[in-house]
């Protein structure tokens, strides 16, 4: 889910004036101002929420060539936050992710389609409970341009994805429980020094 986020980041990078890239530029998520929000129908009931952020991850990106440029970005299944403790024990129990603390979930970036002058479809490869499969961001780059604290080239940008959870073995109680996870994405990266 957070390498969706570095995705979009990528999109974002697309996006800018191409007199603010030179070769191949590494843009770095910021992570203090990045999250992934998930939502979930429960029974009919409620629209329930969690999130993950603080995250990291990295943009390569080539101006002469943004197909050639790359995303990726990866972090702990257990930096998830759900505001009940009960609810992350058993989101990380047999049930779900029986999550060791060093799993992860990663996204690469395979494919991005511009579709308007601030909108972009990315295709990527994420990774969740051992399982692999693309998943489609819709992207919104928001704003590019000098950081007015930090002094250096900056990019933020929106993003939405929906994803199955039987997709990911993670199915359990559907269709009660939505197998529909629907995904909102915001973030901010910098130019790396």
């Amino acid at each position: 889910m957070k390498q969706f986020a570095l995705a979009a980041a990528f999109a974002a990078a697309t996006f800018a004036p191409m007199s603010a890239f030179a070769d191949t530029e590494t843009y770095v998520l910021d992570a203090s101002h990045s999250q992934i929000v998930f939502s979930y129908n429960h029974l009919g009931y409620s629209t329930t929420y969690g999130m993950f952020s603080g995250f990291e991850g990295e943009i390569q990106f080539d101006q002469a060539d943004p197909a050639a440029s790359s995303v990726t970005v990866s972090f702990p299944v257990r930096s998830m936050l759900t505001g009940w403790e009960e609810r992350f024990a058993h989101f990380m129990a047999p049930d779900f992710f029986d999550a060791a603390d060093d799993e992860m979930v990663s996204f690469a970036s395979t494919y991005i389609e511009v579709t308007g002058n601030k909108t972009a479809k990315i295709t990527g490869d994420l990774t969740l409970n051992g399982v692999t499969k693309p998943v489609v961001l819709d992207a919104t780059l928001n704003q590019t341009g000098d950081h007015p604290m930090a002094g250096k080239p900056w990019a933020g940008f929106d993003a939405t994805a929906t994803v199955l959870r039987s997709d990911f073995n993670l199915g359990k109680f559907a269709p009660y429980v939505s197998d529909e996870v629907q995904l909102m994405i915001s973030i901010e990266a910098s130019k790396a020094n």
